[in-house]
């Protein structure tokens, strides 16, 4: 493997734990209706006998600020996706109306607050161990290109030397999101 193509790989691996971590910030929510809240909910449907997400089950629409509207494509659906949103954790109690559900966003207290800010630093830790991963395999793959003589003792060096910049890049990605997140959480 040539040390720009493992390098390209590296990069992609650490880029895509980012980019999951931008996606877990955005289900927490801030107070405001979004349909990222609820989205990712596995409901398990008993008549179809296997879980599926909310998204893939339902029209997910925001009527207004504070309200998130379910409209299940199967009527028979709607008891399961409301029990699903019911047991998740994120402190939403849907409205059945028959062909859909009403989801009221309350205002967050100081204190589910505070949790959700130390729940989006566990995401955050978990990003960055997963960056941090991707760094080892980097330089695991530089000490494999050396032992089989495709790359000299200088060229690894400076090919983990990219990688550090890479991951010092990347974790830095994150506790700049981190920190927008903590933000946006606290700001009442």
């Amino acid at each position: 493997m040539e040390p720009s193509e493992a390098l390209k790989n590296t990069e992609e691996s650490m880029s895509k734990a980012v980019e999951y971590a931008v996606h877990e910030f955005a289900a927490v929510r801030t107070g405001k209706a979004s349909p990222a809240l609820i989205e990712n909910i596995d409901v398990h449907v008993a008549s179809y006998g296997s879980s599926m997400k909310v998204k893939a089950l339902a029209v997910i629409t925001i009527p207004e600020p504070r309200m998130i509207m379910v409209q299940p494509f199967d009527p028979s659906t709607t008891k399961d996706i409301e029990k699903a949103i019911i047991e998740s954790n994120t402190g939403l109690n849907p409205a059945n109306e028959g062909k859909h559900l009403r989801v009221p966003v309350p205002e967050l207290s100081e204190e589910r607050r505070k949790d959700m800010v130390k729940m989006v630093k566990m995401q955050a830790e978990e990003a960055r161990v997963r960056v941090r991963s991707c760094r080892k395999d980097g330089m695991d793959a530089a000490k494999k290109m050396k032992a089989a003589n495709e790359i000299t003792e200088d060229g690894q060096h400076d090919y983990e030397s990219q990688i550090q910049d890479l991951t010092n890049n990347f974790i830095k990605e994150i506790d700049d999101h981190l920190a927008s997140k903590e933000t946006e959480l606290m700001t009442v």
